[in-house]
C-alpha cells in the first residue's frame, strides 16, 4: 500500500497564524501535527508516502525533507489550488498507479492510529474503507448512514442527521476510486468533494466498508481544537529534564523541559513542555501549555497554551491562557506615557483585553 497525505490549503480558521505558516506545521505538544500524520503510516507499515503541497510547499519540503527520519520514502506532489480532496486524489494518481492506498488529512491526529483499518482493508474485498467517529453534533459534519458492514449513504452536514457518526479526515482506497473522482462534477463552493467520490462508488455497486474509531480524534483545523489536541497529547507525556531548572523553582505534574532551556524562580505545572533554547524567569506556566524552542517568558503567567518559536512573553499582569502565539512574536508590559495598548496585528487577528 501506499499513503497520500494532504498538506495544502489555506487554513483561514487558524489565521493570522496560517497567512506565513503551513497550518500542518503548526506544533501539537511540541511537534508539527503534520509528523503525527506520517507517523501514523509509518506505523501502518507504510513507507511509500505521497505528500500534496500546495502554497506552503517549501516550509513543508524542508521540514518534512526526504522522510528518512521515519524510515520512509517522500514524493512531493503540487496541487496548484486547494480544489478539494477528490482533487487531491485525481493529480496523485502517477504516483499511487494501481496501488491500494490510505488518504490522510494532514491536520487531523487519531489518538490510537490507523493500524487496525490498514490491516482490515488489507484483508477484505471493499473497494473503500472510511473511519467514523461518534459525535454529539453531527449536522456539522460528513455524516454516514450504514447498513451492517456497507455504507449507504453520505451527507455532507445534514439539516436532520440520521446518524451521530462522523466522517474522520481518512480514506482507504483501491484504484476504483479514479473513476469516481473523474466522473463527479464540482460542488457549490468550486471542489471535487471526495464525500461525491465515495457516494458515486456506493451508487455504482461497489463495496464501501467503515471503521468505528473509539479512542478521541482531533481535526485541528479551529483555533479550540488545536487547544484541545494540544492537551490531550499532553496528557500522554511522561517527565523528563534534560534543561536546567534551579532550586527557587518548583515543577509539578507532568513536565518536559527540553536541552538547552533554562528556568529560574518560576512554577510550572503539567502536563506542560518547553522547548529547547526556552527561557522561563520568575514566571508561572499552567497546565496544557506547549511552548516551543527559544522562546522567552519572564514575569508572566500562562495556561492552556501553544506558543510557537521564538516569541517574547514579558512582564504581563495578568494571566494568558487559551491561546495560539505565533513565531516571533512579542507580547510585554508597557508603561510608557501615555499609557494604551499598542498593538500590530495581522489580518483576522482575535485580541481580547481586560
Amino acid at each position: 500500500m501506499k499513503a497520500l497525505v494532504l498538506s495544502g490549503g489555506r487554513a483561514t480558521r487558524l489565521r493570522p497564524i496560517t497567512h506565513t505558516s503551513a497550518k500542518q506545521l503548526v506544533p501539537v505538544a511540541n511537534k508539527p501535527i503534520l509528523f503525527y500524520a506520517i507517523e501514523a503510516v509509518r506505523d501502518a507499515g507504510i513507507t511509500d508516502i505521497g505528500i500534496i503541497v500546495g502554497h506552503t510547499a517549501e516550509e513543508v519540503k524542508a521540514a518534512v525533507g526526504t522522510g528518512e527520519r521515519w524510515g520512509a520514502k517522500i514524493t512531493y506532489i503540487p496541487q496548484e489550488a486547494p480544489l478539494g480532496l477528490a482533487h487531491a486524489v485525481k493529480i496523485a494518481r502517477p504516483f499511487l498507479g494501481t496501488d491500494r492506498f490510505v488518504m490522510f488529512l494532514g491536520d487531523n491526529l487519531i489518538r490510537d492510529g490507523i493500524k487496525e483499518v490498514v490491516r482490515r482493508f488489507e484483508k477484505e474485498s471493499a473497494n473503500a474503507h472510511i473511519m467514523l467517529a461518534k459525535v454529539r453534533n453531527p449536522q456539522d459534519f460528513g455524516v454516514a448512514e450504514l447498513d451492517g458492514k456497507r455504507v449507504l449513504r453520505l451527507v455532507e452536514k445534514p439539516k436532520d442527521p440520521k446518524s451521530d457518526l462522523a466522517l474522520v479526515g481518512v480514506y482507504l482506497f483501491d484504484s476504483s476510486v479514479f473513476e469516481a473522482v473523474d466522473a463527479i462534477k464540482p460542488s457549490a463552493r468550486g471542489e471535487l468533494e471526495i464525500t461525491d467520490a465515495i457516494q458515486y462508488l456506493i451508487e455504482k455497486g461497489y463495496v464501501v466498508h467503515w471503521h468505528l474509531i473509539t479512542g478521541w480524534w482531533k481535526d485541528t483545523g479551529k483555533l479550540e481544537d488545536l487547544l484541545e489536541a494540544n492537551r490531550l497529547v499532553l496528557e500522554t507525556i511522561e517527565t523528563r529534564i534534560d534543561g536546567e531548572v534551579d532550586d527557587a523553582s518548583s515543577i509539578y505534574g507532568r513536565v518536559v523541559i527540553e536541552r538547552g532551556a533554562k528556568v529560574t524562580g518560576s512554577v510550572i505545572r503539567g502536563p506542560a513542555i518547553i522547548g529547547e533554547g526556552c527561557k522561563i524567569e520568575n514566571s508561572y506556566i499552567g497546565p496544557f501549555t506547549s511552548i516551543y524552542y527559544r522562546v522567552t517568558i519572564t514575569a508572566s503567567e500562562v495556561e492552556h497554551c501553544i506558543i510557537l518559536e521564538e516569541s517574547c512573553i514579558k512582564d504581563i499582569g495578568s494571566r494568558i491562557e487559551d491561546s495560539l502565539i505565533g513565531k516571533n512574536v512579542m507580547v510585554a508590559k508597557d508603561d510608557s506615557r501615555p499609557r494604551a495598548y499598542r498593538l500590530m496585528l495581522g489580518d483576522n487577528s482575535d485580541v481580547r483585553v481586560i
